[in-house]
């Protein structure tokens, strides 16, 4: 009796593991689910971009860092659908976006240059460009009544190490304006960020530093509704793949700051948690 009921044990557990690989080879591997997803790409994406080469800089993507293939597929596949909506090629050479892994999530990261691509789209927007301070340079900064920004790059030698970065900003309507910040004032901001030592920070901190500036910057300029949307998911994490949905909040891997509209937030400063600074350029 004994015997019989070990053999129809067996029998079950190796029904069930038939089936559970069965399960295993039906689901799609990351790769197909990109191939599939190239449709609403194509719905997304603006009209000089193409799907299929979208879906090939994924791919490449996947197979260069093994920790974004090891990522949920639903967090990649939003990651690149809020890529294709604002129009950036991922980790591109323009390095407008990224797309970073983190806790086995997939972050889209807007990159400064990409801020000042969409700053372009407002229409009030005419000019915008940050800049690293060195040591061996000109600089004269004064605040109040009188502002003033003076800065004169050292031509004759090493620049030497970096003592501030700023931003400045024409409107069409003759409208100017600055953000100065120094490397004290960017450090403070940097140790209260949840990846303060990512390899973005330590690699390439002058480039996260000009991020830095130019989100500040932004709380006094104008934003056009694709920069405000792109501040929005900004190191978040999104698992939706509807290519109008990206007016809707993401979902946030840090606590979300307390008020979120639809693309907006109540703030756009670098010490809210979900700011997206501590991961991409």
């Amino acid at each position: 009796m004994s015997t019989a009921r070990n053999a129809v044990a067996r029998r079950a557990e190796s029904v069930g593991t038939v089936q559970q690989q069965g399960d295993e080879q039906q689901k799609p591997t990351m790769a197909q689910q990109i191939e599939r997803m190239k449709p609403e790409l194509a719905r997304a994406l603006p009209k000089h971009m193409s799907a299929d080469r979208m879906a090939r800089i994924a791919l490449t993507l996947i197979r260069k860092n093994p920790d974004l293939a090891n990522c949920t597929t639903e967090s990649f596949l939003g990651a690149l659908m809020t890529c294709s909506q604002l129009g950036f090629e991922p980790d591109s050479p323009t390095q407008e976006a990224f797309i970073i892994p983190r806790k086995g999530q997939a972050e889209f990261q807007l990159g400064y240059q990409g801020m000042v691509t969409l700053f372009y789209q407002h229409p009030m927007a005419s000019s915008l460009k940050v800049e690293t301070v060195r040591e061996n340079d000109y600089f004269e900064h004064e605040e109040g009544l009188d502002e003033k920004l003076v800065h004169r790059p050292c031509k004759t030698g090493p620049r030497g190490r970096a003592i501030a970065y700023y931003s400045v900003a024409k409107l069409v309507n003759g409208g100017r304006t600055f953000k100065v910040m120094y490397p004290a004032e960017i450090e403070e901001r940097r140790q209260k960020m949840p990846s303060k030592n990512s390899p973005a920070w330590r690699n390439d901190y002058d480039e996260m530093a000009k991020k830095t500036v130019l989100r500040n910057h932004f709380k006094a300029l104008p934003k056009s509704a694709e920069l405000s949307r792109a501040l929005a998911h900004d190191g978040t994490v999104r698992t939706d793949l509807d290519p109008n949905l990206i007016d809707v909040p993401p979902e946030y891997l840090e606590p979300a700051p307390a008020a979120i509209t639809a693309g907006t937030s109540s703030a756009t400063g670098d010490e809210d948690p979900w700011a997206g600074q501590d991961a991409a350029p």
